[in-house]
């Protein structure tokens, strides 16, 4: 395992997401965490007014974009075009949805990147993460964003850990990533493009591109059909 299948511009396609400016200067995905909330201050004022509509302070809605009565946005947060924010969803701040992004009844997002056609649809809960295009968490899979110890998070790979300095830390999820449900991503966890996580599994660490995550040590390459 190579460190460079950590970077950033492996995991994600930037075409596919309205923050792209955001990873220009960056060798890890975890490292566009504490910029995500100042970065969402300047872009939401440069959206065009005719796409966006700005709702609250720093509440930036596409107006293609269907978001539920009941649901609750804090800013600063950018829901993007045609993307839909269900029954009870909880945006807590500091959050891109992307275009055609699904965030589901009873979900939690905080300090997140959500690529475009990411789908969150069913009582997640996704903290200080980043996930990548069509990337798809199963109902009630979540991310674990803080040690119980409150140390810093740690990557953990084949090679030895990678600090990242920081207390909280969730998931990076490549493009095209399958979580199962009732799945817990500790934080730390990385998971290339096109990966799958079975159902009720407890992923630490990297989980390389292409790979199916069946449990703790058993980790294969996906095998074409």
């Amino acid at each position: 395992m190579n460190c460079k299948d950590l970077e950033a511009k492996h995991l994600y396609d930037y075409r596919q997401t309205i923050a792209a400016a955001l990873f220009e200067d960056v060798t890890y995905p975890w490292e566009v965490l504490p910029k995500i909330g100042e970065f969402l201050l300047q872009l939401g004022t440069s959206l065009p007014l005719d796409e966006y509509e700005k709702r609250g302070d720093f509440i930036w809605v596409a107006r293609s974009a269907q978001v539920a009565d009941t649901a609750t946005i804090c800013g600063p947060a950018i829901i993007g075009k045609n993307a839909e924010v269900r029954h009870c969803a909880f945006i807590r701040g500091n959050a891109i949805v992307g275009e055609g992004a699904v965030v589901g009844n009873s979900t939690e997002l905080k300090n997140v990147v959500l690529f475009n056609g990411v789908q969150v649809p069913h009582y997640n809960y996704v903290g200080d993460s980043i996930l990548g295009y069509k990337a798809h968490m199963g109902a009630g899979s979540i991310t674990s964003n803080v040690k119980s110890d409150k140390t810093l998070v740690n990557v953990s790979t084949p090679d030895g850990s990678i600090p990242t300095g920081l207390k909280k830390m969730g998931a990076m999820l490549g493009d095209l990533v399958e979580v199962g449900c009732n799945s817990v991503l500790n934080p730390g966890t990385v998971v290339g493009r096109q990966a799958s996580i079975y159902p009720l599994s407890m992923v630490r660490g990297f989980v390389p591109a292409g790979h199916i995550y069946k449990k703790q040590g058993e980790v294969v390459l996906r095998q074409n059909r």
